[in-house]
């Protein structure tokens, strides 16, 4: 029997010279599992001691073109010209199931198999070995992250008696980069400045969001300040999926740009949304982005005790394309008088800062 968290489908996310799936694997797979992997051409087939539901799909990412999922055998097609994988198990946590972790490598040398004896060149070859290592000492390149401190330049965000949008995101924003990279992040600053990247709201917002494709990008995160009522507090996070209904929606528009700009912005959002229900490359890659959606709720609340408000779907511009894991993060209510004080000071942001930064590292696997 499968566990309740078990689920085939795998999470997929390109990063900086490799290609990552993730399966959520049943509460049964212990911490100690060692899965059995051989490589035979371009499939990899990864044998657990715990079946899986059966399902099979088709992978565009780099790196890989199928997968296949069937009792204890997990199969992953190669892409052609890729002839090396690695696999490991990740023991269950306190927030996630255990995890099989296949790597893909698709940078220089994605060709080349492991050594074998040069030796007795008459032997018909064996199929190569996929190399297996532990999760906490498998080699991978320097993972890429790219920070969004919302608004700026012309365009302040909200603002209240006591602070002013484009001002916390971009302090927030600056603290995470400075922890992120102590870290050894590779950092991308949608802007460190008070600068917007385009006078024209649609623009601007366009060039934030393909941010996220250009290069290898491991996660997308865009920081933002909310406003509502006077007793509107607390922490929400999102990530790029159908649209809430009712009041929430009014926040998709309002961070689209507002008035009729942002109603449009948020209708193509919505239409993007839509057409990403078929696409199983497009919703694995949106599991990454719930994922991380909910360790960096989770860390901002524990860090600042501040109300949880929870983590919710809806149709943001700039996170409309799932080509990596991208969230939107709503750090507090600068209208509320408890919050509007607090995000006024610098400790307060520094603590915010230090909350997304360890849940992004944590999201990484470099906690």
């Amino acid at each position: 029997m499968l566990g309740p968290a078990a689920q085939a489908a795998p999470r997929v996310g390109t990063h900086s010279g490799y290609t990552r799936l993730v399966f959520d694997l049943p509460v049964a797979v212990k911490a100690a599992a060692k899965p059995r992997t051989s490589l035979a051409g371009t499939r990899l087939q990864v044998t657990l001691g715990q079946g899986l539901r059966a399902e099979s799909g088709r992978l565009s990412a780099p790196g890989v073109r199928a997968y296949a999922v069937k009792g204890a055998t997990v199969t992953v097609t190669l892409a052609p010209g890729h002839a090396r994988a690695t696999a490991s198990v990740l023991p269950r946590s306190a927030a996630q199931p255990a995890r099989l972790v296949v790597d893909v490598p698709t940078g220089a040398g994605a060709a080349k198999g492991p050594a074998r004896p040069a030796a007795q060149p008459t032997r018909a070859p064996r199929p190569a070995a996929a190399t297996v290592r532990p999760a906490s000492t498998r080699a991978v390149t320097r993972p890429r992250v790219v920070i969004d401190a919302g608004h700026g330049g012309v365009d302040p965000g909200m603002t209240s008696r006591w602070v002013t949008e484009k001002d916390v995101t971009l302090a927030v924003a600056r603290r995470v980069r400075d922890v992120l990279r102590a870290r050894g992040v590779d950092v991308v600053m949608v802007r460190d400045g008070d600068r917007h990247l385009s006078a024209d709201k649609a623009t601007d917002l366009d060039a934030r969001s393909r941010l996220a494709t250009t290069g290898e990008v491991s996660a997308y995160i865009s920081i933002h300040v909310n406003a509502g009522g006077a007793s509107a507090q607390g922490i929400e996070t999102y990530f790029f999926g159908q649209p809430l209904g009712g009041q929430s929606r009014s926040l998709a528009v309002a961070e689209n740009g507002g008035g009729s700009v942002g109603q449009e912005l948020t209708r193509q959002a919505a239409g993007r949304a839509q057409s990403v229900l078929g696409d199983i490359v497009a919703q694995a890659k949106l599991s990454f982005s719930r994922q991380l959606a909910q360790q960096v709720q989770q860390s901002l609340v524990r860090s600042t005790g501040a109300v949880n408000r929870g983590v919710h779907t809806d149709a943001f511009y700039v996170i409309r394309n799932p080509n990596t894991a991208a969230i939107l993060t709503e750090i507090g209510f600068g209208s509320n008088s408890k919050e509007g004080p607090l995000l006024a000071t610098p400790a307060y942001r520094d603590r915010i800062g230090d909350a997304i930064a360890r849940a992004i590292l944590t999201f990484l696997h470099m906690d």
